[in-house]
């Protein structure tokens, strides 16, 4: 069933306007689209709810919300006043607005929240690396208030331990694309073909489907050495191998494809690194993660990775640690 139910879903997508589209949806007997379409339901409706309050509370001259607006630096504030200081012709409508706020608060949550289970259940097992990183982010942290954002950035271990895991591990394993027009596209070395002609190139018609191989790029031993397999923070604190740049990978992060590159690269990748990096900074100064003694984690390599607990009757995305207060 599961090839049928592609088909259906890629062509309910292109059938008319998206009240006719929500209909198709309610009424197909498909329990998996159902679930997606009320999680998208959840997301809109939180947006909605959290972007009317506000505005709601402006209008009724609320000052303590427009003193938060003015001087917030969450992400929501810093968008309805750059709007509200906006001349009236580059100013936003709220239809807009909302989407834009849709997109920064919900956009790559399943894969940044991912990849910093992937780096938790990394650093439970390696006690070494995470007492370092530890070490690193306490030597840091200033006698009172926040990591500056300056120092946060430029930690080399945190970064060295983000960097390792998302090359390792990236969340997605492959991707899509669909060609627009006739491409030929280089090989990065020659490959013999079946009937003993060497081949440089490979020509693809247009609307020809290709799949992406992120992890398998990233992970390429004729790139990054021979131990590519491994995981080590480390490799990113000295020079890499010569053969990293001469490959002349087209991401737009670290000679790595895990955000992509081009045109239809990750926009948000800088924003992720961040948010990565604030929540490691906190967690892992405070306490010390451990594996589960009662719990095998196997990670699912579906559209994105997720882990989740073996034998446990349900493969929903889970990742049960022992969580101690750090000394």
């Amino acid at each position: 069933m599961i090839f049928p139910r592609m088909y259906l879903s890629s062509a309910i997508v292109k059938l008319g306007p998206p009240r006719f589209r929500r209909f198709l949806v309610d009424i197909i007997p498909w329990k998996t689209m159902h679930r997606l379409r009320d999680v998208v339901d959840v997301l809109h409706n939180t947006s909605v709810e959290i972007f009317e309050s506000k505005k709601r509370a402006i209008e009724d001259g609320d000052e303590a919300v427009k003193a938060q607006l003015s001087q917030g630096k969450d992400i929501l504030s810093i968008l309805m006043r750059a709007n509200m200081d906006a001349s009236k012709e580059d100013k936003l409508a709220d239809k807009e607005l909302l989407g834009q706020m849709s997109t920064l608060t919900f956009a790559a949550m399943d894969t940044t929240s991912g990849a910093l289970s992937r780096i938790l259940d990394l650093l439970s097992k390696n006690q070494d690396i995470q007492d370092k990183l530890r070490n690193e982010i306490r030597e840091a942290r200033p006698q009172s208030g926040d990591l500056p954002y300056d120092e946060l950035v430029s930690l080399p271990y945190l970064d060295a331990v983000c960097r390792e895991t998302l090359r390792l591990y990236p969340p997605l394993a492959v991707v899509n694309r669909t060609t627009r027009e006739d491409v030929v596209l280089p090989l990065s070395k020659p490959i013999v073909a079946i009937d003993g002609r060497e081949i440089s190139e490979i020509p693809i018609p247009k609307n020809t489907n290709v799949i992406v191989g992120i992890m398998a790029s990233n992970r390429n031993s004729e790139i990054w050495g021979p131990d590519s397999y491994e995981w080590k923070p480390e490799r990113w604190l000295q020079p890499l191998p010569m053969s990293v740049a001469a490959a002349h990978i087209p991401g737009i992060y670290s000679n790595l494809m895990t955000f992509l590159g081009g045109g239809r690269a990750c926009i948000g990748f800088k924003f992720s690194q961040l948010e990565m990096k604030v929540v490691l900074s906190v967690l892992l100064e405070s306490f010390k993660f451990s594996p589960s003694k009662d719990a095998e984690i196997y990670w699912q390599m579906n559209n994105i990775a997720t882990p989740t607990v073996a034998n446990s009757g349900t493969n929903k995305p889970q990742l049960p640690l022992i969580v101690e207060m750090a000394r």
